[in-house]
């Protein structure tokens, strides 16, 4: 049974992976597609509901995107959100205009009538407003259902039609009762089962996977990376010893990376798995390298060669199994068809394999998503909720040359500084963690002895989607405990720092 689907129109408001997110937890499929899709595209698609996100435009800017008013005759549900709302009540002859007085932040706002949407929500509540054009009249036949002081229409929508508008963002945490508006908007209005489980989805892909597999042979670069993991678990669980993985150990995975990979895949889920041993390949052409790019240039050509090495003597094979998900096919196309996803942050890979056919088995799932696909796969909590590492690793976490020592002095460092967070219970809740090796040093004293060694800088950043992100606020014991233990127990390290830019102006990785 095909799941029912939500359809997310993007108008390019910055919480618009979020709002397909919301829907997914909500337990109904979602897919964030373009606002230029066309009323027979939108029609084919046979969505149970669609909603319209927000945006940076005013519907009376000339290059402002707008929508077919036949979308609106579909029958078919539709929230509109901040400046979806106000393309609704624009599109349907409401009117829409500049604020005097721009509402940014949380707000106090009352439901002024109930509706579907108003359901096991208090007739007051906070919300989050970002907007500057706001409706001054809603359409003939639509009802006002909630206003703040300054915005008169909050909320507003017909019953009968199915079409509402929210001038707040019910998706982000701000707002209060934000998934209860969304679920009420899912369910009581657009008549949702449910469908969409983790549980579900294992069991349909695993099937799909047997049916166009069969017996034949499938290729994966395994990296460690979660990603990676999930998707060849997948595979295997569909396949079994018919799915070969191949994993290049470059010398500048994280501490025990290797070792962890190599036992939970191969000893434990008796996947065929094969690694390639290539750490002083790596280093070696590293030595006395200190430009970034140039760093991923090195390890990228590097990783195709040793990847291509072991492929050969595999020999043909039908697929190649990719680690793609769902944000990447987004970004690569707003929804549309996605160009392949170059494995491992390098370029090239699939050209160096003789194969038919490109799976990726994740490539409709957001990472939380596949982070559950994997705890339902039975993988530990270890891999599932294992760090996002680049491409190139360590390299590019180690400013200036990368050395054996530096290695070791940073991944003892970046251990400790996880096994810390995972202690005090904070690694579901920041999105990054890790720690670098600055090319700047300082003088220290340890013991009776003065030292001189290399600042290591700790950066930690919570965010939705990686676009944008803050720097994490730490509590200061678990940094003290982190900076204690580093100096305490890693040679080579004297001196702490922790990074609080948040991105931008900086970039989540330093290099």
């Amino acid at each position: 049974m095909e799941h029912q689907k939500i359809l997310v129109l993007d108008f390019g408001g910055q919480y618009n992976q979020l709002i397909a997110r919301r829907v997914r937890d909500l337990g109904v499929y979602s897919d964030l597609k373009s606002c230029d899709m066309t009323v027979e595209e939108i029609s084919a698609y046979a969505p149970v509901g669609i909603i319209f996100t927000g945006g940076p435009n005013s519907v009376y800017d000339e290059n402002a995107p707008h929508i077919d008013k036949r979308v609106l005759e579909l029958g078919i549900p539709v929230l509109g959100i901040c400046y979806g709302a106000q393309l609704i009540a624009h599109t349907l002859g409401g009117e829409v205009e500049h604020a005097e007085k721009s509402e940014y932040g949380k707000r106090e706002f009352s439901f002024v009538k109930e509706s579907p949407l108003s359901e096991g929500i208090p007739a007051r509540s906070v919300c989050w407003m970002s907007h500057t054009d706001r409706i001054i009249a809603v359409p003939a036949g639509f009802e006002v259902l909630a206003s703040t002081e300054s915005c008169p229409v909050t909320a507003y929508g017909s019953s009968e039609r199915r079409i509402y508008g929210v001038q707040f963002h019910p998706e982000v945490v701000h707002s209060e009762y934000g998934n209860q508006l969304l679920k009420n908007f899912l369910y009581h209005v657009c008549g949702a089962r449910g469908d969409w489980t983790m549980k579900n989805f294992v069991a349909e892909q695993v099937a799909r996977l047997k049916e166009k597999i069969g017996d034949k042979k499938v290729l994966c670069a395994m990296s460690g990376g979660v990603d990676s993991a999930v998707a060849a678990t997948l595979v295997h669980r569909a396949v079994g010893k018919n799915l070969i993985c191949v994993f290049v150990d470059h010398g500048l995975h994280r501490k025990d990376e290797p070792e962890e990979v190599m036992s939970v895949f191969r000893d434990g889920l008796g996947m065929n798995l094969v690694k390639a041993d290539a750490a002083d390949l790596f280093l070696d052409a590293l030595a006395g390298v200190t430009d970034p790019e140039e760093k991923r240039h090195i390890i990228g050509k590097l990783f195709i060669d040793v990847f291509e090495k072991e492929a050969k003597k595999i020999g043909a094979v039908d697929y190649l199994v990719q680690g793609t998900i769902y944000p990447d096919v987004i970004e690569s196309g707003k929804g549309k068809s996605a160009v392949i996803k170059s494995h491992h942050n390098v370029g090239g890979l699939p050209s160096v394999v003789d194969f038919k056919e490109i799976v990726e088995p994740l490539r409709d799932l957001f990472k939380d998503e596949v982070r559950k696909v994997g705890t339902e796969l039975g993988l530990s909590d270890g891999i599932v909720w294992r760090q996002p590492c680049p491409g190139p690793a360590l390299a590019i976490r180690i400013m200036g040359e990368v050395t054996r020592e530096k290695l070791a002095t940073l991944r003892e460092a970046d251990f400790i500084f996880r096994d810390e967070i995972a202690k005090a219970g904070l690694m579901r809740d920041i999105w990054q963690y890790f720690a670098v090796i600055t090319d700047s040093k300082t003088v220290g004293v340890q013991g009776d002895f003065r030292t001189y060694e290399n600042v290591i800088a700790l950066r930690a950043v919570t965010s939705v989607d990686a676009m944008t992100a803050d720097w994490a606020r730490i509590p200061y014991d678990v940094l003290e405990k982190v900076s204690n233990r580093i100096t305490n127990e890693v040679k080579h390290a004297n001196r702490i720092v922790y990074d609080i830019t948040s991105k931008p102006p900086a970039t989540i990785e330093w290099e």
